[in-house]
């Protein structure tokens, strides 16, 4: 259980597990979701007006090399499945759905930015994706200014909350201030007051690391050192060493796939997680197991980390593995199954595919109306003239007014001695503003 934050901090986990957050944005009641408020600076041109043709075409920009590669598998298994069950049900407006997937990679590459380019060539009317914050600050431009729709599953930087997106960004993952405190939270209720964070140097890993440390220091811990380290590297052993000097009863490990090399050298210093208290996000919170490919039995014995998202339910995941069934991570599968379905049933509310129209439609079908989980379901309520609150896999969505959740779960895990995690909690509550 999570204590509860100080007076004045934005959240408070109460003793049911559940976290109340206050946040700019929009209320339940407003409508289609305004254009994020526009950076002083920014200079961006307008949007064009990217036309419907009829067929809703899904694009997906999401990992299938790079950084975050074990992200993808569940990513694109979750836009499948609602691809699957959308076109089962008879497609929107009368024509089977059209699913285009892209390779998103990471930032050492520009991989991106070609997919993007395919995507827009084919009329794509929504991008899912990317995972990685960093990698859509790369080509959110290109695709809001280019008048498409982009819905991210995992993107969880702060910086999108007030981007100049014209309206056109959304996501189905809450900003990484929600997750900061409650790893905050969680470190100090296990007995840490004095904390390490190890975090990898972009827009993800800086903003999270500055997330936990004011939700530590807010509760009255200490951060005793802080290193942003470059996640190429060849080696991480200075980094590491920076973080044994200050001798941290806890370690903040907020990084992507480097992590398998970050462990090994944590251990080789003495800093094993019976001596320290290892603890992770939802951008390494994966299961490593043991053996060749894995590390030796209990080395993550005990660590703990946190992941945006409800419970996937067994069913959730057997229909997943229906699409892959090699799947054996399931992070972000929900929020990318959510995404799709939520885009098809604005282009119905909309009767339209043309992407401004589907993204004026968002938060109408995610808030308010008669609740509802599947997209047939849905579907009849939206042909009977009903208003519709889609509930879906990874909890309530009900988009604000920067296109952000105005609910979010956070999940917490633990590690056994074979190096795999298991939820131990969930915290839902809202984001009013």
């Amino acid at each position: 259980m999570i204590r509860i934050a100080p007076l004045g901090r934005a959240l408070a986990v109460a003793a049911a597990a559940s976290l109340a957050l206050t946040a700019c944005g929009g209320g339940e009641d407003s409508a289609a979701p305004a254009s994020s408020a526009p950076a002083a600076e920014s200079s961006a041109p307008a949007a064009a007006t990217a036309q419907g043709d009829g067929v809703l075409t899904v694009g997906t920009l999401l990992p299938q090399t790079g950084s975050l590669a074990f992200l993808g598998p569940p990513e694109f298994a979750g836009v499948g499945l609602a691809v699957k069950e959308i076109n089962d049900a008879g497609g929107v407006l009368g024509k089977p759905v059209t699913q285009i997937d892209t390779d998103s990679g990471d930032t050492s590459t520009n991989i991106a930015s070609q997919s993007v380019d395919k995507l827009l060539q084919q009329k794509a009317d929504v991008v899912i994706g990317a995972a990685s914050s960093s990698v859509s600050l790369s080509v959110i431009d290109k695709i809001t200014g280019a008048g498409v729709v982009q819905i991210s599953p995992a993107n969880t930087s702060d910086q999108f909350t007030t981007y100049n997106d014209k309206g056109l960004y959304f996501r189905t993952a809450p900003p990484d201030v929600l997750q900061g405190r409650v790893l905050g939270d969680l470190i100090l209720a296990d007995g840490n007051d004095t904390v390490g964070i190890l975090a990898l140097q972009d827009a993800y890993g800086t903003g999270l690391a500055d997330n936990v440390q004011k939700a530590v220091e807010g509760g009255g811990g200490q951060v005793v050192e802080k290193v942003i380290y470059d996640p190429k590297a060849a080696d991480y052993s200075a980094d590491v060493a920076k973080i044994k000097e200050a001798n941290p009863k806890a370690v903040a490990l907020i990084g992507f796939d480097e992590t398998k090399k970050i462990i090994p050298e944590l251990v080789k210093q003495g800093l094993t997680a019976k001596k320290v208290k290892y603890y992770f996000v939802d951008g390494n919170l994966s299961n490593y197991g043991t053996g060749k490919d894995g590390f030796p039995k209990g080395t993550l014995d005990g660590a703990k980390g946190t992941q945006p998202g409800a419970q996937v339910s067994d069913d959730f995941k057997a229909k997943l593995k229906t699409i892959d069934p090699n799947l054996k991570d399931y992070n972000y599968g929900p929020e990318s199954y959510d995404a799709t379905i939520l885009t098809a049933l604005a282009a119905i509310a909309a009767k339209s595919d043309a992407p401004a129209d589907i993204a004026a439609h968002l938060a109408e079908v995610s808030t308010g109306g008669e609740k509802c989980k599947d997209f047939k379901s849905c579907n009849d309520l939206l042909t009977a003239g009903k208003d519709i609150d889609f509930d879906g896999a990874s909890g309530p969505i009900e988009f604000n007014e920067a296109g952000d959740p105005a609910e979010a779960t956070i999940g917490i895990y633990e590690y056994g001695a074979d190096n795999t995690n298991k939820n131990i909690a969930f915290n839902t509550g809202k984001i009013a503003g």
